[in-house]
């Protein structure tokens, strides 16, 4: 009894602070072993260019939060990333799939080499639901900018095409994981991967049109 109470507050909590804290970032640190915090510089510049174009007005430092954590619930929107081990407990499970739920919504960006522990572990937040490969006439490709062919190739790793991929629940995009793309290296400092400006504007462009879809839908 004490344990549903507790998640009560915790649910209750997560939507007095999504009035308070309506346009907040933060970053998924999941265990396993895998480089969560991989790509220091991606999210403050895709927040600079969101704030200056998309009129957002998100904390220009992202917070870093931990899956099973209740500081969950402060934050609309999380990004998690990295380059290979993820690993939930039940519990980080448990309290992710009620932040999702609940009205949350999380973009994993693949930086190479953590899509298969992603789906193993993604079983255990919802083993009803599957993956689907998001067309391209989703919303999320024509927000402020325009992307007809869907999601963009930013870095080259197998030759495979770029795939956007979500969870829904009731027509609502829980999670979208976007695979063999890289947007998070496009969002970088420049002269961390020195790709051409045109490629860097386009990451930066779906990483703005991502955002602005979680934050209006």
């Amino acid at each position: 009894m004490m344990k549903q109470l507790t998640r009560l507050a915790f649910i209750l909590t997560f939507f007095v602070n999504f009035g308070l804290h309506s346009q907040e970032i933060a970053i998924l640190k999941y265990g396993g072993g895998g480089d969560w915090y991989s790509n220091p510089t991606a999210l403050p510049n895709l927040i600079a260019f969101c704030n200056q174009n998309i009129g957002t007005r998100i904390h220009p430092e992202p917070e870093t939060v931990e899956t099973g954590s209740e500081a969950l619930y402060q934050y609309p929107f999380l990004h998690m990333t990295g380059h290979g081990n993820v690993f939930f407990s039940d519990q980080e499970a448990e309290n992710l799939r009620t932040y999702l739920m609940g009205g949350g919504f999380l973009h994993v960006d693949d930086n190479y080499g953590m899509e298969p522990y992603l789906r193993r572990e993604l079983k255990k937040v919802f083993p009803e639901k599957e993956l689907e490969e998001l067309g391209r006439d989703h919303p999320v490709f024509g927000q402020k900018f325009k992307f007809p062919n869907g999601l963009p190739k930013i870095h080259e790793h197998d030759g495979k095409r770029p795939q956007a991929f979500g969870i829904f629940h009731e027509g609502r995009l829980l999670l979208l994981f976007t695979y063999e793309s890289d947007l998070g290296d496009g969002w970088e400092d420049p002269s961390v991967h020195n790709d051409p400006e045109e490629v860097r504007l386009k990451a930066l462009q779906m990483g703005a049109n991502i955002i602005q879809y979680a934050f209006s839908s």
